[in-house]
């Protein structure tokens, strides 16, 4: 049994393999200054809630087999200064996922955006074909009520692979310390301006990912995107390019054309899941998951949480929430939207919540990403500004950012309330795209409006 302290242990992937790390029988510590919901409720019902907030330099102690740090704590951290002094290994929650996973043979899934659906799309064949894994996937699935497995005996490790910094002390994306055996680029489109301020400095983190590639390897890319496919080209690894699988749409419901003919109803659409299925069914089939099996278990892939996720129908609206921030998520998820509802008046509502979305410099990269919609609205708060430290803008500087005739431009849940309202169509079809909250809009509200 392994003595382990996480330092920011409520962040969202920090709090889950805290959890995974518990379940396999290691001791388990944490602290943090914060912890909100869900990681609070899971952490208290595992028995591993910090008694008291804040850092506590005490409980970091030469008897501790690791440190694990999270992105939320600073490099001045006082219980990092602390394991630093004592010579306590210390490692960021991806170089420790490697570490607990050298064994294995490590699938890795990266990308601008797809790469939490297709991990999700995996795991969930997987586990309908009763193949065993260990997993890191950064949404909460159906079926799992974890989003971190670690196990001895598993023979695959499943990792969703995020192009953001490692830690305080590690200023490297994360995907580059799992070494993958099989790597997938669903796409590339420029994002962490504050960590990667041009685009090539952006693209040469993939460039990295791809020389990361165990010996051997192969890697599985989206031929549809022009950057991902140049990349491919540079490198002489085994490799595989995938487009979007075929598919027909009748009465709002999608099937896929399998490789025989059949037909074969599904619960998600749009081009880009059509794109995220076909790299999930090449990463199964070099895993080898016969095809049928795959498109048995994928017909009831429902999505990953808040991933075009379906709030709720009625006869006059249905609506959806997404994940969406990067410009190309955003326009394909409007687009997809349009296809599936053509008859129905489509409202778009999207939230910049990221530093790239917020940042003055960027924002124009949102350029026509919501030309989809008979109603746009754009949620600008200045809260979530004042917090990236960025500069306010003009509703007149959105609007001509997103180029869209007609947006309106909201700045509090009241008012974005009070316009939803105001909205009066029917049947709508509605999606809220945001990586944050909408200053905590809950599904009950939108009920109210819809």
């Amino acid at each position: 049994m392994k003595r382990i302290h996480f330092i920011a242990i409520g962040g969202s992937a920090m709090h889950n393999l805290a959890i995974a790390l518990h379940r396999k029988g290691e001791l388990v510590s944490g602290s943090d200054d914060e912890i909100f919901e869900p990681s609070r409720s899971r952490l208290l019902k595992e028995g591993l809630l910090p008694a008291e907030m804040g850092w506590l330099p005490e409980k970091v102690h030469t008897k501790l087999d690791a440190v694990i740090l999270g992105m939320h704590a600073k490099a001045d951290n006082p219980e990092l200064l602390e394991a630093q002094r004592n010579g306590i290994p210390i490692f960021s929650y991806p170089e420790y996922l490697y570490e607990q996973s050298k064994d294995k043979k490590r699938v890795v899934i990266g990308g601008s955006h797809g790469k939490t659906t297709i991990t999700a799309m995996i795991l969930h064949v997987l586990q309908q074909a009763g193949i065993d894994c260990d997993y890191m996937v950064g949404a909460q699935l159906e079926g799992f009520d974890v989003m971190v497995r670690i196990t001895e005996n598993a023979p695959w490790m499943i990792l969703e692979g995020d192009e953001y910094l490692t830690s305080p002390i590690d200023r490297v994306p994360k995907f580059l310390h799992y070494h993958p055996h099989i790597a997938v680029i669903s796409g590339i489109g420029w994002d962490h301006v504050n960590v990667f301020p041009t685009f090539e400095a952006y693209l040469r983190q993939f460039r990295l990912f791809i020389q990361s590639i165990e010996k051997g390897g192969i890697l599985i890319y989206n031929q549809a995107d022009h950057e991902v496919e140049k990349l491919a080209m540079e490198t002489e690894i085994n490799k595989i390019g995938y487009q979007q699988h075929q598919s027909v749409r009748t009465e709002n419901k999608t099937a896929l054309i399998a490789d025989n003919g059949e037909k074969i109803p599904v619960e998600i659409f749009g081009l880009h899941n059509m794109l995220n299925l076909n790299a999930a069914k090449e990463v199964c089939l070099q895993m080898d998951v016969d095809a049928a099996i795959f498109y048995k278990a994928i017909s009831s892939f429902k999505g990953a949480s808040r991933r075009l996720e379906l709030l709720f129908e009625n006869p006059e609206a249905v609506v959806y929430r997404d994940f969406a921030h990067a410009p190309s998520k955003v326009k394909a998820t409007s687009i997809a939207l349009r296809e599936q509802y053509p008859e129905h008046q489509l409202l778009l509502c999207f939230e910049p919540h990221t530093f790239s979305s917020l940042s003055e410099n960027f924002i124009d990269h949102y350029k026509n990403s919501l030309d989809e919609a008979d109603e746009a609205i754009v949620f600008y708060d200045p809260h979530a500004v004042a917090l990236k430290r960025l500069s306010e803008m003009t509703d007149d500087r959105i609007k001509a950012a997103f180029g869209k005739p007609g947006l309106r431009v909201v700045r509090s849940k009241d008012e974005l309330m009070a316009d939803l309202k105001q909205i009066h169509k029917r049947p709508i079809a509605a999606a809220f795209m945001s990586s944050g909250s909408f200053n905590g809009l809950i599904k009950e509200e939108l009920e109210e409006v819809f």
